[in-house]
């Protein structure tokens, strides 16, 4: 599928090549599909945090798959932002265990504290809020997922403590 035989390390920097190298000897070699997820994080990561429609196809040039393939995963998955972000990502877990111990009052006073709602950024690019699905830490709900950090058993106070933390 590589177009022109196109050498995969031309795809991407030497250090984004070597990262997703890695993944791909995790798998079996007609396993590519399986480097999607962790190569979306490795692109995400080097991009300021967000996916572009550029960087989700030179993904499948490098893994020789369809498009649409990786496409699917980073449409379908809350972790995978495809518009630009603040530097800060704070993912509010709305799922049922969360709703029924607060997070509902959390998101609300986030929106209020940030001046913003669920799913935007700052004015000042510095934090953008979402309201993510299940996270699996249910039994320490609500939590808050801060730039891939876990807070469990969230009160106003610790929100407020963990947003002024950030720089």
């Amino acid at each position: 599928m590589l177009e022109n035989k196109l050498d995969k390390k031309e795809i991407f920097s030497p250090q984004v090549t070597e990262l997703l190298e890695n993944w791909e000897k995790r798998y079996p070699a007609n396993q590519k599909r399986s480097v999607i997820i962790p190569g979306l994080h490795v692109l995400q990561d080097y991009n300021n945090g967000y996916l572009t429609e550029e960087l989700m196809d030179k993904l499948a040039l490098y893994l020789d798959v369809p498009a649409a393939s990786v496409y699917e995963v980073a449409t379908f998955y809350s972790m995978y932002d495809l518009k630009k972000v603040g530097r800060h990502k704070l993912n509010v877990c709305t799922n049922l265990s969360c709703m029924l111990n607060g997070a509902k009052k959390i998101m609300t006073h986030i929106e209020n504290k940030l001046d913003i709602k669920a799913g935007q950024t700052t004015a000042d690019g510095r934090i953008t809020l979402k309201s993510v699905e299940c996270q699996g830490a249910c039994c320490g709900a609500p939590m808050l997922e801060v730039d891939k950090v876990f807070y469990e058993n969230l009160t106003i106070a610790k929100v407020d403590q963990i947003i002024d933390s950030l720089e």
